[in-house]
C-alpha cells in the first residue's frame, strides 16, 4: 500500500512544475510517506517544522471562521501548503512561482489513499 502511494506521489510531483516534495505526516510531524526531489529544502522536511501546522491550525480555528482546512505560507524562495486531514497532514513544498492552484487540486487525487493510512495512524500506540 505504501509503495503504491509513494509511486502515485512521485507521479503527482512530475505533474506540477516547481513542486519539490509531498509529505504525509501524522499530527506531530512524523513522516508516514513522502516523495522528495533534490530541490526540496531539507530543513523544511524536519518534523519540528512540519509539526508547527498543528499549532497554527488550532490558532486559526479560534478566529471564529470555523475549522481551518489549509494553510499556505509564502517565503522568498518557497511556498509551503499544508492541508488538514487529521489525523494526517499533507505538506507540499514548491518553488515561490509554483502554481498554488495546481497544488491544491492534488488533494482530490491523494484522498483515496488516505483512508488506509488514517487507520494505521489511529491504531499506532
Amino acid at each position: 500500500m505504501v509503495d503504491d502511494l509513494r509511486k502515485h506521489l512521485n507521479q503527482l510531483l512530475e505533474k506540477v512544475n516547481g513542486l519539490h516534495c509531498i509529505v504525509i505526516t501524522d499530527r506531530d510531524g512524523v513522516p508516514v510517506v513522502r516523495s522528495v526531489t533534490e530541490k526540496a529544502p531539507q530543513l523544511a522536511l524536519k518534523p519540528n517544522f512540519i509539526s508547527t501546522f498543528g499549532m497554527a491550525t488550532d490558532q486559526a480555528s479560534k478566529l471564529g471562521l470555523g475549522k481551518n482546512k489549509t494553510i499556505i505560507s509564502m517565503y522568498s524562495s518557497y511556498q509551503v501548503i499544508q492541508i488538514n486531514k487529521l489525523p494526517l497532514v499533507i505538506t507540499f513544498i514548491g518553488s515561490d512561482n509554483c502554481n498554488t492552484g495546481h497544488i491544491l487540486a492534488l488533494e482530490s487525487q491523494i484522498d483515496p489513499y488516505l483512508k488506509d493510512l488514517e487507520s494505521v495512524v489511529l491504531d499506532a500506540p
